[in-house]
């Protein structure tokens, strides 16, 4: 019973940790930008921050017009963000912290899907004029999240499986 308790705790507070960072850069943004009237501000040769209001899914793919459209996307977000948290749940070892992770980044891309009808993404990575697509704090937690279950997969696993043979 402790260990469902401890894992209860750590998906609670990575999640809070990762939904926190993402709705406090966020909102320091949104009020650096609104308040000072500016649409662009420059850190150094390779970032950037700007006001991208993304109404697509992922770093801005499939950008809908039709409400009805973004209401069903933004509804199988949840539904997948939910059946991440169940895998959080039940996993073991660190995997607890990428599952945990992608559901916090998750569920802050979705609070913004919900009250803004729009995901704010702000972080501009470029080399002189070739840019990533723009994204989030929300964005670089599911995205670390995401790396770390492929490389445990790919790797950790494959060596406990040779191991068992």
């Amino acid at each position: 019973m402790p260990y469902i308790k401890k894992r209860y705790v750590i998906t609670i507070i990575t999640f809070l940790v990762v939904f926190l960072l993402d709705r406090l850069t966020k909102f320091l943004i949104l009020d650096l930008f609104e308040n000072n009237s500016i649409t662009e501000v420059y850190i150094n040769n390779y970032i950037n921050f700007l006001l991208i209001w993304n109404e697509g899914i992922a770093f801005g793919l499939l950008n809908f017009s039709d409400q009805n459209i973004y209401n069903l996307i933004t509804l199988i977000i949840l539904f997948i963000s939910i059946a991440v948290l169940i895998m959080a749940l039940k996993s073991k070892n660190y995997e607890i912290y990428f599952f945990s992770m992608i559901f916090g980044g998750a569920i802050g891309n979705l609070f913004d899907r919900i009250k803004y009808n729009a995901v704010l993404d702000f972080i501009d990575l470029h080399i002189n004029n070739y840019h990533w697509f723009i994204f989030n704090v929300a964005d670089i937690f599911i995205s670390i999240g995401v790396i770390c279950l492929i490389f445990d997969e790919i790797v950790f696993k494959k060596k406990k499986k040779t191991n068992e043979n």
